[in-house]
């Protein structure tokens, strides 16, 4: 199994590349493609799905160049605008050789949002950084659900490793365990508490 973590463009931007037995997927692409092309030829992968975990543009932005090179299929939620070869939705599952990825929808930050859960790692795009989550003053955002979301995978395994859509904390990722115990986002007591915080 690989994992590679890339930091691309200019607004600290996570994409990702999973790969076993031969094949591999892409979580977010944007800027920066030539790394995720040069490790595909690297290790001789097959580019089989680029997922996306939202449809803001710094997390598509590379989505037609990549498909166009790799004729890989676009994964992404049912709600969103954007084309896709794949609707997703809750308690789908996309598999790339032998890795399962479970697909959790998890709103807030976008009506569109998920996170991809695959063993003991969870890619969260912008609904959990490291010590921080995503705002909700965008189209589509909404604090309440956000703040489901983020309750809902915070009953996950805590050893599970978290890898958020930016770079925006002290480390490039975490686990939920951390999180529970030193983001701000778990320290609020309610959601009442945390819907005000969001709308400040």
């Amino acid at each position: 199994m690989i994992v590679e973590q890339f930091l691309v463009g200019e607004m600290a931007n996570f994409t990702y590349l999973l790969a076993d037995k031969g094949e591999s997927m892409v979580i977010d692409p944007s800027w920066d493609l030539e790394k995720i092309l040069n490790t595909l030829k690297k290790n001789n992968l097959t580019l089989k799905y680029i997922v996306n975990t939202h449809s803001h543009f710094d997390h598509v932005f590379g989505n037609d160049q990549l498909k166009a090179i790799t004729n890989a299929k676009v994964a992404m939620h049912r709600n969103s605008p954007l084309d896709k070869d794949i609707e997703l939705d809750e308690g789908n599952t996309l598999e790339v050789g032998e890795l399962v990825i479970k697909i959790l929808y998890t709103p807030g930050h976008s009506k569109d949002s998920i996170s991809l859960l695959v063993n003991k790692m969870l890619f969260t795009g912008d609904l959990l950084f490291v010590g921080a989550c995503g705002r909700t003053d965008l189209p589509g955002g909404n604090a309440s659900e956000l703040y489901d979301s983020l309750q809902r995978i915070s009953s996950l395994d805590g050893d599970i490793i978290i890898y958020p859509g930016h770079n925006y904390g002290s480390k490039p990722y975490s686990t939920i365990d951390y999180e529970k115990k030193h983001s701000m986002v778990y320290k609020m007591k309610s959601k009442e508490e945390f819907v005000a915080f969001m709308n400040i």
